[in-house]
């Protein structure tokens, strides 16, 4: 039965989620992280010798970019040119975020960048994502987005045609119909 009377959105707390929780401690430890291994090599090295790395870092991570993007292109050129679709596989899209984290100031997301250049670490890191991405789809809700992903990827287009009839007010599509009358003013 209802009273009619409006919910407080006080009274049922929600739950937030483990990367809006944890997500804002994370980037806050990996800043002093970088920072303080950078200090670090600044006294042991000279303070020219951290500025050359970082630009280096840049610059390769631009180059890593660049290349990346290029391959990327050329693969959906020639998909396209086949009339198919692009390969699977998340190489190219690591291998971007892979130079921006070189182009990130710091040696951690230096070092993190150069891991995902290697193709063992980009196949880990391609199918660690795929399964946790088919795991949250599981568990999404029926009637959500994520729902509506699982149904698009089980029901995709293979290129078969289905047979059938458009029919529009009770008549088929296509079938003579009544003249209109001609319009007057």
């Amino acid at each position: 039965m209802t009273t009619g009377a409006p919910t407080s959105p006080y009274t049922a707390r929600r739950r937030r989620s483990r990367l809006r929780r944890y997500l804002p401690p994370a980037l806050a430890a990996w800043l002093v992280l970088e920072i303080w291994l950078l200090t670090l090599v600044a006294g042991a090295a000279g303070g020219l010798t951290v500025f050359l790395l970082l630009v280096a870092g840049v610059v390769a991570g631009s180059v890593v970019i660049k290349r990346a993007g290029r391959r990327a292109f050329q693969s959906l050129n020639e998909a396209l040119r086949q009339g198919g679709s692009p390969a699977r596989g998340g190489g190219n899209g690591l291998m971007m975020l892979g130079g921006l984290l070189l182009m990130i100031p710091g040696l951690v997301s230096d070092a993190a960048g150069l891991l995902l250049l290697l193709p063992p670490v980009q196949k880990a890191v391609s199918r660690f994502a795929e399964n946790a991405l088919e795991r949250s789809l599981r568990k999404a809700a029926p009637g959500s987005l994520g729902d509506a992903f699982q149904q698009a990827r089980m029901h995709r287009p293979d290129g078969k045609v289905v047979q059938g009839e458009v029919i529009r007010n009770g008549e088929p599509y296509g079938a003579p119909q009544e003249p209109r009358p001609p319009l007057t003013r």
